[in-house]
């Protein structure tokens, strides 16, 4: 892989919100225009008060920090897929990819987090599924299994598979997962998008060690959650 280029870090609107945002603002002008030439000073005023600060709220929640992992070095490094909060580090059991022991690493987003995820480690995308399910509050653990989600299989260079699992949240309605099948991943690139509350899993080989501990907030790209162990179990 080559040489990363260290950029400014800038902020934008990620693209799965530009839409509700221009129409929203476009809607809200209109109202206000319309309160304020009815010489309603008051509604006018309660009106851009109050939805105002939903809309900055939007604003908040659609943004897209433009960011680089800060080394050239990303072998065996886990980075946090997304911004928000650890809610889980434990060995499970899991039994649909691996059957296998796997260390799962969660993160809950809330609705004032930036809600844009990124590939956790290099590799290649091996599969990309979707599921239907229930919408239970993100961080419950049912919601992992049990709710809509999105799970994506990456094989790191080393030969280690690592689950990333987006997951809907009590207000999320909307899973958006940019990973094909067969296409290269690397940390610095988006995953995808959940909108509104949600959260996000990976599950790591269980001798991965973890660099996170429960409550500690992470950005996403930024944060090494976890590193790999040195080899594959092939290699073993």
């Amino acid at each position: 892989m080559g040489k990363r280029i260290n950029k400014i870090k800038k902020i934008r609107i990620h693209r799965e919100g530009t839409n509700m945002l221009v129409w929203g603002f476009i809607a809200l002008a209109a109202i206000a225009l319309l309160l304020w030439r009815l010489d309603t000073k008051v509604p006018f005023w309660i009106f851009i008060a109050g939805f105002g600060t939903v809309y900055a709220v939007a604003v908040n929640f659609f943004r897209c920090p433009v960011r680089y992992f800060p080394s050239d070095d990303t072998d065996g490094v886990v980075v946090a897929p997304a911004d928000g909060r650890i809610v889980v580090i434990e060995e499970v059991e899991e039994n649909e990819y691996f059957h296998d022991r796997r260390l799962m690493i969660s993160i809950f987003m809330s609705l004032f987090n930036v809600h844009a995820n990124w590939f956790p480690v290099d590799g290649t995308v091996k599969k990309v599924v979707h599921h239907n399910g229930n919408f239970h509050k993100a961080w419950l653990p049912k919601a992992s299994e049990e709710n809509e989600r999105a799970d994506v299989l990456i094989v790191t260079p080393e030969g280690h598979e690592v689950l990333c699992r987006q997951v809907a949240g009590a207000m999320a309605r909307r899973i958006v997962t940019y990973a094909k099948p067969d296409e290269e991943c690397f940390i610095d690139e988006h995953l995808g998008f959940i909108k509104f509350g949600s959260r996000v899993d990976v599950y790591l080989p269980a001798s991965s060690k973890a660099c996170v501990k429960m409550g500690q907030s992470t950005t996403g790209d930024q944060t090494v959650i976890a590193r790999l162990p040195e080899k594959a179990p092939s290699e073993a």
